[in-house]
C-alpha cells in the first residue's frame, strides 16, 4: 500500500520513492509509487500536479486506497525523484482551510450550515441553507473570517479511532467508520476531512466574498482566498484605474458617471428611435408608391438591421393590404408581413420554406423573421418568396 505522505505534512514538495507498479489501461498510463505526496481528487479538493522523474504527472486518483498517477509515458527508471506543484498545493491548502473558517463562521454567527462546497481552478463556493442573508450579513461574516485569520489560529490534522472520535465535536459526524482523519482549528472547529490544509489560519492571507445566489434552496456564496483573492484584488484596481482615466474621474464618483452616462445614452437611444421611426415612414411611402399595382412589395437592403426591418414593415402594413417582403444584408436576416386581409400566413410560410434555404426563424401570421448562414442563402431566398407570393 502507498504511503501518502501529504496525510504526514502537506508541505511536502520533494522526495524519492520507488516505482511499485506500472498499469495501461484503456484511459492512459498509471503509476502506482511506494511513497507519494501528491494528493488525488477527493472530498472537494482537486488533485496535485508535478512530475515524477521528470515526467509530467496529468491526474491523481485514488482506487481501492492506492493513489494512481496518469502520466503520458512510463518513466525509464524504477527509483525516481519526485517533485509537486507548490504554488498549486498551497493555492489548494489556502482554498480548502479558507473554505472551513468560512463555513464555521456562518454557523457561528448565522447557524447557516455548509450543505455543500466546491474548490475548483477558478472560484469557490459553499452553499449554506439559509438564503434570508442580508449584505449585512455577509459584510460580518466577511469580516468575521478575516479577523479569525489575524489570530492565526493553529490548524492541525491527526487520525482518531471511533472511541476518540466520540469525544469531540465534530461539525458533523464522517462518512468512514476506520481512518478517521480530523482537521482541528484551534477554538473554532474539529472536521472530519481528508485534505490538504495550512498550519494557521494566518496563511490563508484573506477571505474575499464575490457574490452570491440562490441554488436549489439553499444561498451559494463565490469567495476566493489568499493569492487568489490577491489577484482577484489587483485585477478590479486596473479595471477601476481604466475606468477612472475613462471617465476623468476618481473611482469614489465613477458609479454617479456611469448612472449619468446610463441616463444619456437613454435619451439618445429614445431619439434614435423616435428619427428612425420618421425616416421608415418617408421610407415605407417610397416603397409602396414604387409598387402601386403588386400584391408584394420586396426590397433588400444593404445595411439595416433586423428591428429596422421589423419598424419599417409595421409602417408598411398600416398602409397597405400588400405583402411586405424585406431582407438584409448586414446579418442575412428577412422579414415577411401583412396586415391581415392577405391569403398568406407569414409564420406558416416561413416554417415551411426557410429549411430549403438553410434558413431558421418563425413568427405570427401578420409579421415573421428568419435569418440564413449567407448572403447568397438569403438572396435566393428572397427570389423564390417574391415569386411565390407575387
Amino acid at each position: 500500500m502507498t504511503t501518502k505522505l501529504y496525510y504526514e505534512s502537506a508541505y511536502t514538495t520533494a522526495w524519492k520513492a520507488v516505482i511499485a507498479q506500472k498499469i495501461t489501461r484503456d484511459d492512459g498510463l498509471f503509476v502506482v509509487l511506494d511513497r507519494t505526496a501528491f494528493y488525488p481528487h477527493g472530498g472537494g479538493q482537486p488533485c496535485d500536479r508535478g512530475d515524477i522523474q521528470g515526467v509530467p504527472v496529468l491526474d491523481v486518483r485514488l482506487e481501492d486506497d492506492e493513489v494512481l498517477h496518469l502520466v503520458p509515458h512510463f518513466p525509464e527508471v524504477t527509483d525516481v525523484d519526485c517533485q509537486l506543484d507548490w504554488p498549486l498545493r498551497f493555492d489548494h491548502m489556502q482554498q480548502h482551510s479558507g473554505q472551513h473558517l468560512l463555513s464555521s463562521v456562518c454557523r457561528d454567527l448565522y447557524q447557516a450550515m455548509t450543505v455543500s462546497f466546491h474548490l475548483g481552478l477558478d472560484y469557490c463556493t459553499i452553499d449554506v441553507d439559509r438564503v434570508d442573508l442580508t449584505a449585512g450579513d455577509l459584510a460580518a461574516i466577511e469580516e468575521e473570517a478575516n479577523q479569525r485569520i489575524y489570530r492565526n489560529l493553529a490548524i492541525s490534522s491527526y487520525f482518531v479511532s471511533p472511541e476518540e472520535l466520540a469525544q469531540l465535536s465534530v461539525v458533523k459526524p464522517p462518512k468512514v467508520t476506520e481512518n478517521i482523519r480530523i482537521v482541528e482549528m484551534q477554538d473554532v472547529e474539529y472536521n472530519a476531512c481528508g485534505g490538504t490544509h495550512v498550519s494557521s489560519t494566518g496563511e490563508i492571507g484573506l477571505i474575499k466574498l464575490l457574490k452570491t445566489e440562490k441554488q436549489k434552496g439553499n444561498l451559494r456564496l463565490y469567495f476566493l482566498c489568499g493569492h487568489r483573492a490577491l489577484a482577484e484584488f489587483t485585477a478590479s484596481q486596473r479595471i477601476l484605474q481604466a475606468l477612472s482615466a475613462r471617465f476623468k474621474t476618481g473611482k469614489d464618483e465613477i458609479e454617479s458617471r456611469l448612472d449619468k452616462w446610463e441616463r444619456e445614452q437613454k435619451a439618445l437611444e429614445s431619439e434614435l428611435t423616435r428619427l428612425k421611426e420618421g425616416l421608415h415612414g418617408y421610407m415605407a411611402k417610397e416603397l409602396l408608391q414604387g409598387a402601386q399595382g403588386a400584391r408584394i412589395v420586396a426590397r433588400v437592403f444593404d445595411d439595416q438591421s433586423l428591428q429596422d426591418l421589423q419598424s419599417l414593415a409595421k409602417q408598411m402594413t398600416a398602409m397597405t393590404s400588400q405583402v411586405v417582403l424585406l431582407g438584409t444584408k448586414q446579418d442575412n436576416k428577412v422579414v415577411l408581413a401583412q396586415n391581415g386581409e392577405g391569403a398568406v400566413s407569414c409564420g406558416a410560410f416561413f416554417k415551411v420554406q426557410l429549411a430549403g434555404f438553410g434558413g431558421s426563424g418563425g413568427g405570427s401570421d401578420k409579421l415573421a423573421q428568419g435569418g440564413f448562414a449567407s448572403e447568397s442563402e438569403l438572396l435566393a431566398f428572397m427570389a423564390f418568396a417574391q415569386a411565390e407570393l407575387g
